[in-house]
Parts: C-alpha cells; sequence; structure tokens
C-alpha cells in the first residue's frame, strides 16, 4: 500500500510540475505582477521556485513513503530528508541567482539531516 502511495505522490508531483507550467505559471506571468528588487524577473522566478517546490517535496515524501513500505532506519529517513531538502535549495539558487535566501535554510537543514545521518 505504501509503495501504491508513494508512485500517486510521485506522480502527482510530476503533474503538478508540468501540468502548472504549462496552464497556470505562463498565464500568470501575462498578468502585471509586482516589482520586487527594480522588475518583475525576481517576483517571477520566486513564483516559479516556490512552484516547483512544492513538487520537490511531493517527490521527497514519496520517497520516505516507499522507504517505509521496506525496513528504512531513521538515518535512512533522515538522509531522504536531507537531500531533498539540498536539492529543493538548488531552486532559489538557480532561479532567483541566489538573491532569495530560502537556498540559505534549505541547505543548512539538509546539511543538518545529512550530519545527523551520516556514520
Amino acid at each position: 500500500m505504501l509503495q501504491i502511495a508513494a508512485l500517486l505522490i510521485a506522480l502527482l508531483g510530476l503533474a503538478h510540475s508540468v501540468l502548472g507550467e504549462r496552464y497556470i505559471l505562463v498565464r500568470l506571468f501575462r498578468r502585471d505582477l509586482p516589482k520586487l528588487f527594480g522588475g518583475t524577473r525576481f517576483t517571477r522566478n520566486t513564483l516559479r521556485f516556490a512552484w516547483h517546490l512544492t513538487t520537490m517535496f511531493a517527490w521527497g515524501i514519496s520517497a520516505i513513503l516507499f522507504q517505509l513500505s521496506g525496513a528504512a532506519s531513521p538515518q535512512a529517513l533522515a538522509q531522504t530528508v536531507g537531500w531533498c531538502l539540498v536539492l529543493s535549495g538548488l531552486l532559489p539558487l538557480a532561479f532567483t541567482r541566489g538573491r532569495h535566501l530560502a537556498w540559505v535554510v534549505l541547505f543548512g537543514a539538509g546539511g543538518l539531516c545529512l550530519a545527523w545521518a551520516a556514520p
């Protein structure tokens, strides 16, 4: 049952990114957006990374559900969460060129999870 749940959540994450990018974000970006840091580019990129962050978290939950279907140790689960957070930190780093500081928190929390799980 957990493996099926993991698959469903992984597919939901994929659909969220693909369909959201195609049908929501593109249309949203045609409207007037607030000008942050001197223009709308930062606003668009912040919305885009936040949208796809949901997908990254869905995939992380999917991986945890899959691990729970076996005999996952707390260390293995912490590693999964840690890598999910670190990879999620790449989104604001890339999309906003580091100007949105969520990447600092995501890298920090992910690093702490990975450090705790290290042998």
